[in-house]
This record gives structure tokens, sequence and C-alpha cells, in this order.
């Protein structure tokens, strides 16, 4: 449309002198006013289109069912802590099963620790114990109870897991690892802060306990961010503890404070720890290595190191001759 205004008016202006300079400028800043609410508009269009887009997604998400049948009607003030599996089979897809006929036993209080390549079933176990998938045989109890008989609420309310990849909402510390809870108060926060080690780098950062990590905790390292899971499970002091590889990514910053937090947090309570470190799993009550789905070798770490060739043996050379070197 400039163009046009300027060939037509200054031909205008040089042949007939129909339209003077000052109109003919005048014109061309006008143009783009009139051009620009259009333009405006067209942008808030697209802006609305791609809302009702995600508003879709949003209504398809809420709009979900459980494929959790919560039939269950034992509730527990809280879980003493005994695990068990028995002969349990479970697939994601028919006819390609992901844990075939898995059994062991966890006591109260104990540590197990559950090693093995990717893909063999490690996080699959935590899944089936949290009752995000129900198994396809086998029995699962948890205090001789099976896991099916009790509130699918309860059983999570005393179960915390403690993830490899940290979500932090773009909020304070406090509420990160409170999550707005009103009977968790500031003041047990920093108590169970002290108890695990970390108060010191907290009250490090600027308003300390009120500091906003941003979305996803992006103002912090992956170290920082793992500290903050640890707190998070600590504080509501869980009768059962999961550590989904929770030591795997850190820096060389946070690895002792993580360490140190580990021993504090697994300390008289029922914990399950996946880890690839075989480091970081040497004092647990017992080792089971999962392979292709199925419990090869289960004992302590001790005894699984007699066995010559052994799968938790080679792994351990293959990890520890690969540092050394």
């Amino acid at each position: 449309t400039i163009g046009l205004v300027v060939w037509y008016g200054g031909l205008s202006n040089a042949l007939s002198d129909t339209a003077s300079q000052g109109v003919l400028i005048a014109f061309i800043m006008f143009i783009p006013k009139l051009f620009r609410p259009l333009r405006q508009i067209a942008d808030k269009f697209n802006t609305l289109q791609m809302g009702m887009v995600a508003a879709t997604r949003v209504f398809k998400v809420l709009d979900t069912t459980s494929q959790i049948d919560d039939h269950g009607t034992h509730e527990a003030a809280h879980f003493k802590g005994d695990i068990s599996f028995k002969n349990v089979w479970f697939n994601y897809v028919d006819d390609e099963p992901v844990l075939k006929g898995v059994s062991f036993k966890v006591n109260a209080g104990e540590t197990i620790a559950i090693v093995g390549s990717t893909g063999a079933g490690k996080s699959t176990i935590i899944n089936l114990l949290n009752r995000l998938y129900d198994i396809n045989f086998g029995n699962i109890t948890i205090d001789s109870k099976d896991i099916k008989s009790i509130t699918v609420k309860n059983l999570r309310q005393n179960i915390a897991v403690v993830l490899q990849d940290v979500f932090l909402f773009a909020d304070t510390i406090f509420n990160n690892i409170t999550l707005k809870n009103p009977s968790i108060t500031e003041a047990q926060v920093e108590a169970a802060a002290k108890d695990i080690g970390i108060h010191e780098f907290i009250m490090s950062l600027p308003n300390g306990y009120h500091y906003n990590v941003k979305e996803r905790g992006v103002m912090l390292s992956s170290g920082q961010r793992q500290l903050i899971s640890f707190l998070r499970a600590y504080v509501i002091n869980p009768k059962i503890l999961i550590l989904d590889e929770a030591t795997a990514s850190i820096d060389s910053y946070a690895e002792q404070l993580i360490q140190k937090a580990t021993q504090k947090i697994t300390q008289g309570r029922t914990s399950i720890v996946i880890a690839h470190r075989l480091a970081t799993i040497q004092n647990a009550d017992m080792i089971i290595v999962l392979e292709a789905g199925e419990i090869v070798e289960k004992g302590t770490h001790k005894d699984l190191l007699k066995t010559k060739n052994g799968p938790y043996r080679n792994l351990y050379d293959a990890q520890f001759m690969t540092k050394n070197s």
C-alpha cells in the first residue's frame, strides 16, 4: 500500500501537482496507523487459537478417568513398612511381560537396593507399589495387607518418592517443600533441614527458605534441586521411602550433602533404592539384581561379590575398573 501511494502520489505531484509533498508524507505516515490495529487483531486471533488448543489438552487431562479401581476400604494412620512381592507378573503391552514372577520381601526399617540395566523393570516395581498400575498376576502386600485393599490416597500418603528428575514449581523453597500443606510449619521444615544437613545451603540463598526458584527450579543446580526433593520427602516422615536414581545426576558440590542426606533419610524406615552407582548401595540390607524382568541375584553386597562372573560382580568390576582407569 505504501508503495502504491508513493508511486501514484509522487507521479501526481510531479505531473499534475494534485497532491503536495506534505500530503504525500501524511498518507505514508497514516497507512501504518491504519494497518497496525489490523495486524494486532490478527495476532490476538492467533493467540486465541493457541489458547483454545491448549485448553482442549487441559480439559482432556481433567476429564481423564483413572484406570485404577479404588475399591480399598482399609486406612492406616501409619504403615509399619513390611513389603512383600509374591510371584508378580506385569506387562504394559499384551504378551510383552516387563516383570516375570518377581518375588522378594522387605522387613520394616530395612533398606533394599535394586540394580540392573535400563529396561530391566526397576522403575516398574515402584510404579506397581504406588498403584500407578495394577499387576496382572501375583500379590503385593504392605503390612500383610493386599495393596488393593488399601485406599489409594492412604497408600500414597505413606510412601515418599524421590526421583532423578526433580520438578520444582515457580515458588519459594518453603512452598516447594511443603507443597502448601498448612499442617507443616516453617519451624518443622528448618528442623528437618538441619537433620539432613542442608539448612546452611538453604540459608546461603537470598531470602533463605523464601527464595523463589523459578519454573522447574532453574535458579538452582541439579544437585541443589535434588537436596530440596530429599527434604520434601523427609519432612512428611514417610514409613516407606523410594529413591529412584536419586543420586544419578549430581554435581561435586552437592555430592557429600546428598550422601549424608541419604543416610539420614533412610534411617529407621523401609527404603527401596534404585541406583546405577553401586557405591551408593553397598550398605543396603539386601541387593536385588534384575535382568529382563527377572531376579537373577539377591543378597548383600559382600555376598554378591563372592560369586565370580555373577551379574552383580560383573557390574561392580565394570564400574569400578572404569572409574580407576
